[in-house]
């Protein structure tokens, strides 16, 4: 019986093939608009652990200041040299301590010049911050203790600079510093938040103290925990000695920061999630609205078919053999709408994924679910019309022009 009616199913939706398509419109759009969300979604959040993660391994973020919030002070305190050693010497758990000072200025190459920032550090950065040097080399460590005039510069500024020419060797001028190009990092793209990672040069900490900034003030401190150690223990110990350094009161506030990277990758999926889920949510609408077209169809197709019905119910067929008919011919019009969905929205989500440059990645639960809901759609809203061609009386149905 199931095999006659799906055969019947067929034979209507073909007998009205345009009617049939719009339709299921309603579900083909709600099935696509909820699979392309969820993977975009999803491949969205897989970008930002990915870009959080190259930032550094194990990453810690010390910064001066206190969290800018309702009755807290901006008033900051920066970190010396010294900090930066004495986290170093004294956490057991860490691998690596790069201090950091960082100033924006015109970078001028013989008729071109670009705006970047210059940062100031040592050769732990590059430990650190998961880089490497493309071409060149990094520091010596002469050149680090004399605070000499040389420079690695990050692919942007390499190509703003010098186009295709090789700048190995060449000067470029930092305001009043002209300085050494030794090397060119290897490119990282556009950070989470949307900063170019390659629009940097790096230069020795003691040659942006005493010869662009005129202090010896640190912006940051980055540290890496080592591999198998506790962050959060790293945390701990790094705020108890920040602390104990800057004579904080037991009863005082921490007029610096301690942030884990690891934290922030939290609240960022997070977010990216819950954005994800939402519009989700929004574009499952849609599936109710085709729900809503499919049993309009399906009462119009009752109507129809009023003499029809009649027929078979006066020839012997049976109230449950008719509400059978009509209920696989709305369950096949959705399915055949959540099929139609699936297609385009890995189609569309391939397409997407390579427009907004966020990896594809393809979700089977989310599919299998949508084809799932959309069938179910069906059922529902089919219920209602197979039910009242069932409940035809015989006469009247024979009767019906």
């Amino acid at each position: 019986m199931l095999g006659n009616s799906i055969l019947l199913a067929f034979r209507e939706i073909r007998r009205n093939v345009l009617r049939s398509f719009l339709t299921i419109l309603g579900i083909v759009i709600g099935v696509a608009a909820v699979i392309i969300m969820v993977t975009i979604g999803g491949g969205a959040t897989v970008q930002v652990s990915q870009q959080i993660s190259s930032l550094g391994s194990n990453l810690l973020m010390v910064t001066p200041g206190k969290r800018l919030g309702p009755g807290q002070s901006s008033d900051t305190v920066p970190f010396k040299l010294s900090d930066a050693e004495a986290i170093a010497r004294d956490v057991r758990s860490i691998a690596a301590v790069a201090p950091l000072s960082s100033r924006s200025l015109q970078a001028v190459s013989g008729n071109e010049n670009w705006s970047t920032n210059v940062t100031g550090t040592d050769n732990s950065y590059f430990k650190v911050t998961n880089r490497s040097v493309r071409s060149g080399r990094t520091f010596s460590e002469s050149e680090l203790r004399s605070g000499a005039a040389v420079c690695i510069l990050g692919d942007t500024v390499r190509r703003k600079l010098f186009g295709n020419q090789d700048p190995m060797g060449e000067k470029i001028r930092l305001e009043k510093l002209s300085c050494k190009v030794i090397g060119v990092l290897e490119s990282k793209g556009q950070s989470t938040m949307g900063q170019d990672q390659d629009d940097i040069v790096v230069i020795p900490l003691r040659t942006l103290q005493r010869r662009i900034t005129g202090s010896q003030n640190i912006g940051l401190i980055q540290v890496s925990a080592r591999e198998g150690a506790s962050t959060e223990r790293a945390q701990q110990e790094i705020g108890k000695l920040m602390r104990e350094r800057r004579h904080l009161a037991p009863d005082e506030d921490d007029n610096f920061n301690v942030m884990d990277m690891k934290e922030i990758t939290k609240m960022l999926t997070g977010t990216t999630q819950m954005l994800t889920a939402l519009l989700s949510a929004v574009a499952a609408v849609s599936l109710l609205v085709g729900g809503i077209g499919i049993m309009n169809i399906m009462l119009v197709s009752v109507t129809e078919r009023t003499h029809e019905i009649g027929i078979r119910l006066a020839i012997g067929a049976l109230e449950r053999e008719v509400l059978m008919q009509f209920l696989v011919e709305a369950v096949v019009l959705s399915s055949f709408g959540g099929l139609l969905g699936i297609v385009l929205a890995l189609a569309g989500s391939v397409w997407l994924a390579s427009l907004l440059h966020v990896p594809f990645v393809f979700n089977a639960g989310i599919v299998i679910v949508a084809f799932l809901f959309s069938a179910a759609v069906g059922v529902i809203f089919g219920y209602f019309p197979a039910l009242k061609a069932a409940r035809l009386d015989p006469i009247v149905a024979l009767r019906h022009e």
